[in-house]
């Protein structure tokens, strides 16, 4: 892929993935991970978002300088911090039922929040690796912050 000379990229990290998966089975994980990959899919701003590994994501905005894209990235932020994700009970069907069971209690409601770091190159030809390590490392500072933020790196 080529990228232009002006472009940012933001790296998503879910908070507390692994308390998640501990807590509540990879099953769920893997929900929360489809979840989170269909919020970036629906990015405004002209960002292209892909599965970086693990419970991380890279959003690119081909273009778009830091500040341009920053309202689209708080944007993602906030509506994965309002969304709603309901851990069902383990007891749950496989199939979907012809008539829909009432609840039963065995659902519980989880907060899902990210941290994203956000870089942009300051030199034309910047290698792209290098800009992925400073958005990741504005990432890390966003968890060591509080998480459920956005840094940008510096």
């Amino acid at each position: 892929m080529r990228l232009p000379e002006l472009y940012t990229v933001a790296m998503i990290d879910i908070d507390h993935f692994k308390k998640l998966n501990d807590e509540h089975g990879h099953a769920a994980g893997d929900q929360v991970l489809r979840l989170i990959g269909s919020t970036l899919t629906r990015t405004e701003g002209g960002g292209r978002p892909f599965r970086y590994g693990g419970e991380e994501f890279a959003v690119l905005f081909s273009g778009k300088s830091t500040d341009e894209a920053l309202p689209y990235i708080e944007d993602l932020r906030e509506t994965i911090e309002a969304s709603t994700f309901i851990v069902r009970a383990r007891n749950r069907p496989r199939r979907r039922p012809a008539e829909p069971a009432r609840a039963s209690g065995g659902q519980r409601r989880v907060a899902i929040t990210v941290s994203i770091g956000v870089a942009e190159p300051q030199d034309s030809g910047a290698d792209p690796g290098v800009m992925i390590r400073m958005a990741d490392q504005a990432l890390y500072r966003a968890k060591r912050a509080g998480r459920n933020r956005v840094v940008v790196a510096d």
